[in-house]
């Protein structure tokens, strides 16, 4: 088989992706890559701590990669990428996968990233029809919680939901239903992948605004609803 990096977010899309790719065999995930704010040492997006990310590898037994990154600017991010990127390069290892399933740009993005080190970008979930990947996530045993949304979108009550079976039916119309538009974000804590179900339990809700600016120079408020979700330890 061929030894692979996977990007991993803590949440359904990477496990799911996960899944797929150790049903099929034909890669050996050596180590997972996780992107992390170096001043709140959370997963950058997601919010998730980084306890419960190493409570994820450590369910899944395979070693975890964490990149430190400012929240700064983009390109401390990308600088710290490449070089973890030519790191697992000088190792053998060439190519890395991605839970990505349809932003063409992002995926033109990656595959120029990679391109520079001499690796591959891998799409197992590409094109796959996102309502029925949120059937089959759940039909397969995983379970998730939401620990971000997007206010563009959510009301404050949707953050802490769980990925279960009616999933879809509380969904609004204008949200894909894995959120791959950045509508909401969730972290995996149970599922085939995983030797042993993640216990957690919920903390308190916190909001953070933003004001973003557009390409034609118009400021924008945005704001996001995060689920705290702790160890139930």
């Amino acid at each position: 088989m061929k030894r692979a990096l996977l990007s991993w977010s803590g949440g359904k899309d990477s496990a799911f992706c996960l899944h797929r790719v150790l049903q099929q065999g034909a890669y050996d995930v050596t180590r997972l890559m996780t992107t992390l704010s170096s001043e709140f040492r959370r997963i950058s997006m997601h919010g998730i701590r980084e306890e419960l990310l190493d409570a994820q590898a450590e369910a899944l037994q395979i070693p975890l990669s964490k990149m430190w990154v400012s929240e700064a600017t983009n390109e401390h991010y990308e600088k710290q990428l490449i070089d973890l990127l030519a790191s697992a390069r000088a190792e053998g290892i060439e190519h890395v996968i991605f839970g990505d399933i349809f932003l063409e740009d992002l995926r033109q993005y990656r595959e120029r990233q990679l391109a520079q080190v001499g690796m591959k970008a891998i799409f197992p979930l590409w094109n796959y029809d996102t309502t029925q990947l949120i059937r089959d996530f759940t039909a397969e045993g995983f379970r998730s919680m939401i620990c971000c949304t997007d206010d563009r979108y959510f009301g404050d009550d949707f953050a802490g939901t769980l990925i279960e079976p009616d999933f879809l039916e509380k969904l609004p119309k204008n949200v894909d239903p894995c959120g791959e538009n950045g509508e909401f974000h969730s972290f995996c804590f149970a599922g085939p992948v995983f030797q042993a179900e993640i216990p957690i339990r919920k903390g308190e809700q916190v909001h953070r605004s933003y004001s973003l600016t557009t390409e034609d120079g118009q400021e924008l408020k945005t704001g996001f609803q995060y689920q705290e979700i702790l160890l139930n330890r």
